[in-house]
């Protein structure tokens, strides 16, 4: 099972692949955490040209507490504060958890629908770089 950081970090590099420069991010090490929204943590600010996006993270927990819908139709209806435009919501999820909440979304209005991504976390190992020592004889000693 992955932690948190780590769910948090393959979103931020999803974001990325979508052209999304991040602003604010939890766990990050340079830029400064997110402010809640409303009474909401939220995991990823992030932007692209002039719009704007939140990146949450989903673990086995948040997908089962009763709140999720009221906290997906929150974030996703969010706007910016002068220009009035949409702020896209990204969900990442892990893989086996996906189809969960696609069923959960479907009982939202269209509109709200519309504004949610759904992002898939796989949790798989990602090799190590290090190579491994050779616990075998040497041959020139």
């Amino acid at each position: 099972m992955l932690d948190k950081r780590t769910y948090v970090d393959t979103l931020v590099k999803n974001f990325w692949k979508l052209g999304y420069m991040t602003v604010k991010r939890k766990f990050g090490t340079y830029l400064p955490e997110p402010e809640k929204v409303g009474v909401f943590d939220i995991d990823i600010v992030a932007r692209q040209k002039k719009d704007y996006a939140i990146g949450i993270t989903l673990a086995a927990e948040d997908i089962n507490n009763s709140n999720l819908l009221e906290k997906l139709s929150y974030l996703a209806t969010r706007h910016t504060k002068f220009s009035n435009r949409k702020v896209q919501l990204f969900v990442g999820v892990a893989s086996h958890q996906l189809k969960k909440v696609k069923q959960l979304i479907e009982n939202l209005d269209d509109e709200v629908k519309k504004n949610i991504k759904l992002i898939s976390i796989t949790e798989t190992n990602i090799p190590s770089i290090r190579r491994k020592k050779k616990t075998g004889k040497n041959l020139f000693a």
